[in-house]
């Protein structure tokens, strides 16, 4: 049984949403709250080192997919966002029999689509911030404004929330690895959606890689940035059909 704080939202069909770096579950998944009233009950995790779940000395996506496991049950839908997409993508590797379907948002697998120059120069640029010795309000800023959260646009109560949480990214499992589970996504048989912003060819690159390799299917919510679950009905109504696909197999 997980030790992650977790929220339970509605009743139904699991779906365990996985947030990305710098937020916690609550503050990343609000606009998807509606979906608890479609027969799903969501389950909105904070992952190790954030709020509520216990202390972490850095991010770390396998540990990641050891709790989301622990949280799908007979079966559960999952959704990763960033960070959070890599924890979900290995936990629907690991356990495709519990897997009902998979949805990826800008997942940061910074291995793949390095064919495509906008996405080489996108890993080249936070791999680069990674070595830099900055303050960390200034090191978060830099690192919104390369995957695309544009800083300005938001409030100084979220940013500075986000700048304690800065060594916990840092000292993360490194995201340019190359070993991830690709074959093994791509030998299962629940459906896969990987979703893109529409603000980063590189992003798009990866996201197309990403989907190409593993059977998915490949959107995009133009307009949205990296932060793709902000735009509310747009992705609800993305996974809707993707969940109510999957429970017609």
């Amino acid at each position: 049984m997980s030790n992650l704080f977790v929220e339970s939202w509605g009743i139904g069909t699991p779906v365990v949403l996985v947030h990305g770096s710098l937020a916690t579950g609550a503050e990343e998944w609000q606009a998807q709250r509606p979906l608890a009233d479609e027969g799903f009950r969501l389950l909105v995790l904070d992952r190790r080192g954030y709020g509520r779940s216990p202390r972490a000395d850095g991010e770390d996506f396998l540990r990641d997919a050891d709790d989301i496991i622990a949280l799908m049950g007979d079966g559960a839908h999952l959704v990763g966002h960033s960070y959070g997409g890599l924890g979900a993508l290995f936990a629907a590797a690991r356990r495709p029999d519990v897997t009902l379907s998979l949805t990826l948002l800008e997942p940061a697998t910074f291995a793949l689509g390095q064919h495509h120059p906008d996405a080489r120069a996108l890993v080249d640029e936070v791999r680069t911030l990674w070595s830099q010795d900055l303050p960390d309000e200034a090191w978060v800023i830099r690192f919104l404004k390369a995957v695309g959260s544009d800083s300005d646009e938001l409030s100084p109560e979220l940013l500075s929330a986000a700048v304690p949480l800065v060594p916990l990214l840092r000292r993360g499992r490194p995201i340019w690895s190359s070993n991830l589970p690709l074959a093994e996504l791509a030998t299962a048989s629940f459906p896969k959606l990987v979703i893109s912003g529409g603000h980063s060819a590189g992003f798009d690159a990866i996201c197309d890689d990403l989907a190409e390799r593993i059977g998915a299917s490949r959107a995009v919510a133009a307009g949205a940035g990296h932060e793709i679950q902000f735009t509310g009905p747009l992705l609800n109504e993305m996974l809707l059909a993707l969940w109510r696909r999957a429970n017609l197999r």
